[in-house]
């Protein structure tokens, strides 16, 4: 029986995870988009406000709180299954998912430089950029489903 609720528990746990994985690529694949017509748009203009107005509110109610809620998942699926860390496929994914944390720190640094006037950012490299996270999204993917090593 105690075993029947631990892997119960546990999958609710990486329901959670994924629920919040999914959440968190969303608005990582929204905000660059936002800060591109954001930039596009003239200073102070109605395009731009409302594009900084609609990026504030992404970064404060779905993208920063996701990210939080898919590593505190993280860690009490490690806490509850430390064998994970012996396994190849976890060792390959873990630094995937480090590049992403610091990628979402990068594009909201990013965004507030913008939303300052002081970013040297382009639309054009924001554009470019805006691939990453599905880049990244596609090799954790391979690597936590099909588990290849």
């Amino acid at each position: 029986m105690r075993d029947f609720l631990f892997v119960h528990a546990y999958m609710w746990l990486k329901a959670g995870h994924i629920i919040f994985v999914v959440a968190w690529m969303a608005g990582l694949l929204v905000y660059p988009r936002y800060k591109i017509h954001q930039l596009s748009g003239e200073p102070g203009g109605e395009l731009a406000t409302t594009m900084s107005e609609s990026a504030a509110r992404l970064r404060r109610i779905i993208l920063t709180p996701s990210m939080h809620l898919v590593w505190i998942f993280a860690l009490i699926m490690l806490w509850l299954n430390p064998g994970l860390f012996s396994t190849g496929w976890f060792l390959v994914k873990l630094p995937l998912v480090l590049i992403l944390t610091g990628l979402h720190f990068w594009l909201v640094r990013v965004g507030s430089a913008i939303d300052a006037g002081t970013s040297k950012m382009t639309a054009r490299r924001l554009r470019l950029m805006n691939e990453l996270p599905f880049i990244l999204l596609i090799g954790i993917v391979l690597l936590a489903v099909p588990k290849p090593f």
